[in-house]
């Protein structure tokens, strides 16, 4: 009998394709053809060889991956004490909200205000500095808000700083009445404090994608 169409399905079998024959009639004439019997085992270990390849050096990131994780760990000290610093902030803001809001309410509901203004002219100095209280509240209990207030905050707060500098040199404003801006400088700076811990670690991120693709 002809062996060229066995070792073709044999062949076949390696590769995982259709023998051509039923496999019945392959495997009575393996265990009747020495020949063929020795081609398969042959084939399958020049088969075996070829899938088998060494797999290609890779480096070892290890150091990478591990200097890219973040420092502050859930658990660890430095995680704590940023989340001790977060809730004093925030707890801070709250007290400078409150304290500002607790200035503006008198204005706001009785009219009254510092060095004898119309009614209406302290009715919006109250509404304004309730609204900033506000802000500091919103801020204080989102603090993924501190960004976008700070803009707007500090711009009025430095404007307003300049005008206080200006009229106490003039005597236009009595010095317990500037006093109480500092109040409102000092919840800007908590919030400026809040919106830069904050920030996106867009540079760290970078530094991070670098060591691991190096």
């Amino acid at each position: 009998m002809q062996c060229a169409p066995f070792r073709e399905a044999l062949s076949a079998r390696l590769d995982g394709e259709p023998l051509g024959m039923p496999a019945a009639d392959l495997d009575r004439h393996l265990d009747g053809c020495p020949g063929c019997t020795a081609w398969a085992e042959a084939a399958g270990a020049v088969t075996r060889r070829a899938r088998l390849a060494p797999a290609p050096p890779v480096p070892d990131l290890t150091a990478a991956v591990l200097g890219a994780l973040p420092r502050e760990l859930p658990g660890t000290a430095a995680a704590a004490r940023a989340r001790l610093l977060a809730s004093a902030l925030r707890l801070a803001l709250l007290a400078v909200g409150v304290a500002q809001a607790g200035l503006a309410w008198p204005s706001l509901t009785a009219g009254t205000a510092a060095m004898s203004a119309p009614v209406h002219v302290a009715h919006e100095t109250g509404a304004w500095n309730l609204a900033v209280a506000a802000a500091f509240v919103a801020v204080a209990a989102v603090p993924r808000l501190a960004a976008g207030a700070l803009p707007f905050l500090a711009t009025f707060t430095v404007l307003l700083a300049v005008a206080t500098v200006r009229d106490l040199k003039a005597g236009h404003v009595h010095a317990d009445r500037a006093a109480a801006h500092l109040l409102l400088l000092a919840g800007v700076v908590l919030i400026a404090v809040v919106a830069w811990r904050g920030r996106p670690r867009r540079a760290a991120a970078l530094v991070a994608r670098e060591r691991v693709t190096a």
